[in-house]
């Protein structure tokens, strides 16, 4: 049995950059759970519940695709995993900045469009947040000397 170690860097995911990226998905789900729970009871509270998380999970959202932006300019090799996590965050940005504008119509102008582009701006945030979390290799451990190899 061999110790295979791998010398490459691994380049992870700056913790605030993580942080801005994964504050998204519960706030952006928080915003979808409040319009699913307006659209069965009708209360207006529920509407506005949503409309407060979807503005702070814009936020967030805003300040990790400049971050995504500058990785952007920045990736080497890994430019097409770089420009996939961009452009999933952009279109995340785009689509809740439509929804808070939706949003911030009266509550009955909000269904039902307000929410279906909550549910597709929620898994596009995951998806994006699965992407950006990804930069994070499995190889990891390899670069540790942790793994060891097979039978050879």
């Amino acid at each position: 049995m061999t110790a295979i170690v791998d010398r490459r860097p691994v380049r992870a995911i700056q913790p605030l950059h993580a942080a801005l990226l994964a504050a998204t998905v519960p706030l952006f789900l928080g915003g979808l759970l409040s319009d699913i729970a307006y659209a069965s009871t009708f209360q207006i509270q529920w509407s506005n519940f949503a409309s407060w998380l979807i503005a702070g999970a814009m936020v967030f959202t805003g300040l990790a695709l400049l971050w995504a932006l500058v990785d952007l300019v920045r990736a080497g090799r890994h430019r097409q995993r770089a420009l996939v996590y961009f452009l999933l965050l952009l279109a995340t940005f785009a689509l809740g900045f439509a929804n808070a504008l939706i949003h911030a119509r009266d509550a009955w102008g909000t269904m039902p469009e307000g929410l279906v582009l909550s549910a597709i701006v929620t898994l596009l945030a995951v998806l994006a947040t699965g992407t950006g979390f990804s930069s994070l290799r499995a190889a990891g451990l390899h670069s540790a000397g942790l793994h060891t190899g097979g039978l050879e």
